[in-house]
């Protein structure tokens, strides 16, 4: 991941590497020590290669986009594009956060396909074991992302397959990411994020809190909001594709949110 990417840019990548203390050309390119699925050493590793990445596309002459959004990690990216804090802050807010993270234990994520996210809520409302679940990620009309302990996860598949569901496939996660279960986290997060300086965006970033592009003077509080609430993708999207001549460009590794935003479009009503 990001090999060609390393040797362009010689000044990030060892800022990142003095930041993190370790190499990060080595995690992302060999991985010696398999790492790179624990999300404390993802989380940097995703940001830098995605900083990088944006950072080519504008010296390679590409315009400046009228807005940016990024989904759970990628918002870092998309705040750094926006000019709200530089490549060394940015990496050592998305450090801390994924040390945070990784250190909740307990609890799980599955991915619930082919029911609308209000049919979900519905479901997870009517039971106990759904009560204790909450939705983390809004991805898209047909798949939603529901956390929490992993017996209600269990518990309440029947539930959602017998509303329509063709699933809930449990996700490879070792905690409860986006849910009421990381408000530690969160709380541990907006301390560590009030020492660094913040600007407003340069660029409209929508932020996964809301849905919506961030408030100027709110720009702190809804970052903060990110870790233990859900990634409103969806509404995201639906609000970019109400802007008018919208045209999308997906910046970095692999290309899953454009195949969401493909989700989105077909069944927008």
């Amino acid at each position: 991941m990001g090999a060609d990417l390393f040797d362009r840019f010689p000044d990030w990548t060892a800022i990142a590497t003095a930041t993190l203390g370790y190499s990060i050309r080595e995690l992302c390119v060999d991985d010696p020590r398999n790492e790179l699925a624990l999300t404390n050493f993802t989380q940097p590793a995703l940001y830098t290669v995605n900083a990088m990445t944006y950072r080519a596309r504008l010296e390679d002459g590409k315009p400046a986009p009228a807005f940016l959004a990024g989904h759970s990690l990628g918002e870092y990216n998309a705040l750094l594009a926006a000019g709200v804090f530089d490549f060394v802050t940015g990496l050592a807010l998305v450090a801390r956060r994924g040390a945070l993270m990784s250190a909740v234990r307990g609890g799980g994520m599955a991915a619930v396909i082919g029911l609308k996210p209000e049919a979900i809520e519905g479901v997870l409302a009517s039971s106990e074991a759904g009560r204790r679940l909450d939705v983390a990620n809004f991805n898209s009309f047909d798949q939603t992302v529901i956390a929490g302990p992993k017996a209600d996860l269990d518990a309440v598949e029947p539930a959602l397959v017998a509303a329509g569901a063709r699933g809930a496939i449990q996700l490879n996660v070792s905690a409860p990411f986006h849910s009421r279960y990381m408000k530690p986290s969160q709380e541990e997060f907006t301390a560590f994020l009030s020492g660094f300086p913040l600007h407003a965006p340069e660029i409209p970033v929508v932020a996964n809190a809301t849905g919506k592009p961030y408030e100027h003077d709110a720009v702190r509080d809804t970052l903060a909001q990110q870790i233990g609430s859900s990634v409103r993708w969806l509404d995201s999207m639906l609000y970019l594709l109400d802007q008018p001549d919208g045209e999308f460009e997906e910046v970095g590794p692999g290309a899953v949110l454009t195949k969401l935003l493909a989700q989105i479009k077909k069944r927008r009503n």
